[in-house]
């Protein structure tokens, strides 16, 4: 399992994955589950995925697939803008399904591959869509400025109370994070090392793009305050008197 979110607000995106693989208690690796397409000063993306690993790196592996002529760009680049881009992530997972949906499903497998894409392409905003199995995909939009891809059900709570357009980048990367801890707690499947990028509007570049583990100072600072904050707020709230 995995836990992937992206994060759109006025002043740019937040994108946050873990890097855990579980085929089982003794088969528990570690993958990236983040991609990132920079061209500078025309466009930065960043792709999120969850599912299948084989079929999401096959996806990965087409968007990186170098043309023969040397000199016309990958599929990826070749987007004018983000629904175009979004669109041709969802073309790579339908040339892997038409390869092997059918073999997967007569060895008694789902074909499952899900993915965040968010960036900003020169000439437009910022924007976030998320993309199905099926190679569908659906835009953020004000009211629902967020996505979320794996075991998202233990991260959903702080993310719904905290994110809006309005957030700053810099509390929506800490809410990210907080959205994280609380699945790696709960769990098992979920876990470091992390991958953070933020990007800032109209600089077609990453702003951040490091790896987090447990021992990082501020995710572990962050941690331990919010588990204190937590148990704080709990003994102040006042005991049902039934």
């Amino acid at each position: 399992m995995t836990y992937c979110v992206g994060m759109l607000v006025d002043t740019g995106l937040v994108m946050l994955s873990d890097s855990r693989t579980n085929a089982g208690v003794d088969q528990i690796n570690t993958f990236r589950k983040m991609a990132t397409f920079q061209r500078a000063n025309d466009r930065v993306l960043v792709l999120l995925s969850a599912g299948n690993l084989a079929i999401t790196q096959a996806v990965v592996n087409l968007l990186h697939e170098a043309p023969e002529d040397p000199d016309h760009p990958t599929r990826i680049f070749r987007a004018s803008n983000m629904f175009n881009a979004a669109r041709v992530v969802g073309d790579a997972l339908r040339e892997i399904h038409e390869r092997d949906a059918e073999s997967l499903k007569d060895l008694g497998h789902e074909f499952n591959g899900t993915f965040i894409l968010g960036g900003q392409i020169n000439g437009e905003e910022p924007r976030l869509f998320h993309i199905y199995s099926a190679g569908n995909f659906i835009e953020s939009s004000p009211d629902t400025p967020y996505f979320q891809i794996g075991e998202s059900k233990y991260g959903k709570p702080i993310i719904d109370r905290v994110i809006s357009r309005s957030t700053s980048l810099a509390q929506a990367a800490k809410c990210a994070l907080v959205s994280m801890d609380s699945t790696i707690r709960s769990n098992l499947s979920v876990g470091p090392p992390l991958d953070l990028a933020i990007i800032r509007r109209d600089e077609f570049k990453l702003a951040t793009h490091i790896s987090i583990d447990m021992d990082n100072e501020y995710f572990a600072l962050i941690r331990k305050r919010w588990g204190f904050a937590l148990q704080e707020v709990f003994s102040e709230l006042p005991n049902p008197n039934w």
